[in-house]
């Protein structure tokens, strides 16, 4: 047996289990137990993720779906025992510590997860499929992580008080609202040595004016792989491999030359519009592409800043933003309605 079959049989296995705790738990106590077994950091399910890296790289997709189908299994009975134990808790509180408020009946709707997060676990778990590690990193940084190791050096105009929130703490200017998630990558190569195959999902802050595109807040992932032997071609093969996953294989990616202080070559990188399918209309300004973000091979500059050496190693980075894809798959037309907090919005997903 395969080392991929043999994980794609314990995601199964541990499905089974799964399903048949949260089916016997008893009382809402017995049911979160269960779900930190079974749904937590520490459960089987992760380990086996984290197992992924170990399988050929033509299967690591089968074993992604497999847990990510174990996963939803998981959820789907864990949700379902949780509804009949709240609705048994819910009818002992009503008899023992019954009140009578004579307002009439209220109707409780169980909620549901927002959309952006949605995008985030797809996208976690897309990687994941990939080989990829998820990192976390803080959200209020120093100007090294920010700036400094990503190769943008003093009097850069991105560090400028017009796209930075800084902080008033040490020095001045020198701890600030992170403007990315790319200090996590600078932390992961300052800490673990190469091979290296990381995302980075988190919230990033701008001084940005609030448009149809844009907030001061915003989520972005990034991703950075570093190894022996990289190319570019491995960077935009990736590239196609997430688009392809998430949006669907007729949908194409396209690569322009860029700019970026921290890569060399860069690119951006865009798809055919998810809605006319590149024949244009109004979410694509009729160009039949939507842009997604930048990428490109990782600068010598910034691998001699975190101790890397750049004469053995070669490696890509690449990031985007998740509030963008979550626009565009599920047809959103101003940014802030994710975030004013209307339920009859958050209700359609």
């Amino acid at each position: 047996m395969t080392v991929a079959n043999d994980l794609v049989e314990r995601a199964e296995s541990v499905a089974r289990e799964g399903a048949d705790a949260f089916s016997r738990a008893a009382a809402l106590d017995d049911l979160a137990d269960a779900e930190r077994r079974f749904l937590g950091k520490s459960s089987a399910l992760n380990e086996i993720r984290e197992a992924i890296k170990s399988v050929e790289g033509s299967e690591r997709a089968l074993v992604g779906k497999a847990v990510s189908g174990a996963r939803a299994e998981l959820e789907a009975a864990y949700a379902a025992r949780l509804e009949v134990l709240e609705a048994q808790a819910a009818t002992l509180s009503a008899t023992r510590d019954r009140l009578d408020l004579t307002l009439g009946p209220r109707e409780y709707v169980r909620g549901h997860l927002h959309p952006v997060t949605r995008i985030w676990r797809e996208l976690e778990d897309v990687f994941v499929g990939l080989g990829y590690k998820v990192a976390e990193g803080p959200e209020v940084e120093l100007d090294w992580y920010n700036f400094e190791a990503l190769n943008f050096p003093p009097g850069h105009p991105a560090r400028a008080m017009q796209d930075t929130l800084y902080v008033r703490l040490g020095a001045r200017e020198s701890v600030m609202l992170r403007t990315h998630t790319s200090p996590v990558q600078v932390r992961t190569m300052e800490s673990q040595p190469p091979p290296i195959y990381v995302v980075a999902p988190g919230r990033a802050f701008r001084r940005d004016t609030l448009d149809a595109r844009h907030s001061p807040v915003f989520h972005q992932i990034e991703g950075l792989a570093v190894d022996e032997g990289i190319t570019l071609g491995d960077l935009l093969g990736t590239i196609e491999a997430f688009i392809h996953a998430l949006f669907g294989s007729d949908i194409e990616a396209r690569f322009l030359p860029s700019f970026f202080p921290f890569t060399e070559p860069s690119v951006e990188f865009a798809m055919s519009c998810v809605f006319c399918r590149g024949a244009g209309c109004t979410v694509c300004s009729r160009t039949g592409w939507v842009e997604l973000g930048g990428a490109g091979m990782v600068d010598p500059n910034v691998f001699t800043a975190v101790g890397i050496d750049p004469e053995v190693y070669t490696g890509f980075a690449f990031g985007f933003g998740i509030d963008r894809v979550a626009q565009l798959l599920y047809g959103v037309d101003h940014i802030k309605n994710l975030w004013d907090g209307d339920v009859r919005f958050a209700r359609q997903f």
